[in-house]
């Protein structure tokens, strides 16, 4: 099986590689390709990702190149783990919102915005080359942040893509240690669009096969656990009787999260850092296995996830993993093209989302109004136009006024000029 991960030089990189060495039975790669435009990071990931395979005694062949159409050729998988502008574009994400009082964040508001101006075009770009290359029934798995807009532009093309996100993956396996559970044992109700979901169930089945929720029980007798994981009051989740995503701070906390940010280095900063110590031991023979340091990168579990989606959708297992797919009527408010991330079942011929309770009117709403965003958005970063921004961003929850929004779409066209051709 040929593997093909677009942005292969991500410092990421090594903990897939990982994952597909503790997973080489569900996932039997033979060839993984490592795309990415820096000689520099395909010369030291690839180079690190080589080594840990030779160590473990596994098959797969690594290459890294620059060429997109020798990497995605004949490839059964494509996985897409994109960041347009670096680092340094990310930094920008979270700074200039501040100017007009509003969040800084990659995904979330007007710096996840931003991110998907300049994302969407070029995901679309080499899409079309695997659509042309890959194997007819290869899936494109986006990693890609915004997942939800970027899976949502795939779709829309025709192209056979599913939305991954470790938020879901990172509360089964929180779940599952707090109960002393396998990981299996642990199935979650999660519904929203990415970065704004609750887990409104939590699944687990005993030895006996016996399968009941315990979601009851976290809010009850585990509540300040939750709250701190979630960095949210416990009155407000007891509210809600479910949990939010952490995301969901950015919108229930937004003014405490932006004077926290506004008196804090930047998560950019801090990820540059890491980057570089991890690019320092990649560069050394001596490792073999991934850092330590890793876990301080971000994206948690990322590897299990990527692994397991993977594998099912390779396979006929039809197990239940948390996905970014069609809306289709699962959530009957919102249009079926809508992209929305849900418990699904996952096997071979697709994914397809698990029934789903009625939602109560205080998510419904914010999934909603984030949704319209949603679809702004998209048409802004697909054609467009500075009217197309101004919209969107008004549209936004966390924008909305006009002024505000005005100063706003002026903020991110200066600052992303040279990543969108039409600004000029």
């Amino acid at each position: 099986m040929k593997l093909a991960i677009i942005g292969g030089g991500s410092t990421y990189t090594p903990e897939l590689i990982d994952g597909f060495i503790r997973y080489s039975d569900a996932l039997p790669l033979s060839e993984i390709w490592l795309y990415d435009p820096s000689e520099e990071r395909r010369r030291l990931v690839g180079g690190m990702a080589k080594r840990m395979l030779e160590v473990a005694g596994h098959q797969a062949v690594i290459h890294a190149t620059d060429d997109l159409v020798a990497a995605v050729s004949d490839a059964d998988t494509v996985l897409i783990q994109l960041r347009i502008g670096g680092q340094e574009a990310r930094k920008s994400d979270e700074t200039w919102p501040h100017e007009a009082c509003c969040i800084g964040q990659e995904t979330t508001g007007p710096g996840g915005f931003a991110k998907a101006l300049r994302t969407v075009p070029v995901v679309l770009e080499i899409a079309e080359v695997i659509r042309r290359k890959a194997k007819k029934d290869a899936w494109i798995i986006d990693f890609t942040n915004p997942v939800g807009i970027v899976t949502r532009a795939l779709l829309n093309a025709g192209h056979r893509a599913v939305g991954l996100c470790n938020v879901a993956i990172g509360f089964q396996r929180r779940f599952a240690a707090e109960l002393g559970v396998s990981n299996s044992a642990v199935t979650l109700g999660h519904v929203g669009l990415n970065h704004l979901t609750w887990e409104r169930n939590v699944f687990v089945r005993d030895e006996n096969g016996t399968v009941s929720d315990r979601l009851p029980e976290f809010l009850d007798r585990r509540i300040d656990w939750i709250a701190d994981d979630v960095h949210l009051p416990a009155s407000l989740i007891r509210l809600q009787n479910a949990v939010p995503s952490y995301y969901l701070r950015y919108y229930y906390a937004h003014d405490i999260v932006l004077d926290e940010q506004r008196h804090e280095t930047t998560r950019a900063d801090a990820v540059m850092q890491v980057e570089r110590d991890l690019l320092a031991q990649y560069a050394d023979e001596s490792v073999v296995a991934k850092p330590d340091a890793l876990s301080k990168r971000g994206g948690a579990f990322y590897s299990e996830a990527a692994v397991e989606l993977i594998a099912s959708l390779t396979s006929d297992r039809g197990d239940t993993q948390v996905v970014n797919l069609r809306n289709d009527g699962a959530l009957p408010f919102l249009p079926d093209d809508h992209v929305i991330e849900v418990s699904a079942s996952v096997n071979s011929s697709g994914v397809a989302a698990l029934p789903i309770p009625p939602l109560e009117a205080d998510k419904q709403g914010l999934i909603a109004h984030v949704a319209g965003y949603e679809r702004l958005a998209l048409d802004a970063a697909v054609h467009g136009g500075r009217d197309r921004v101004l919209s969107a961003m008004m549209a936004h929850p966390l924008v909305q006024q006009f002024d505000r929004a005005e100063k706003l779409t002026d903020l991110l066209l200066a600052e992303n000029a040279s990543s969108l051709p039409w600004s000029a």
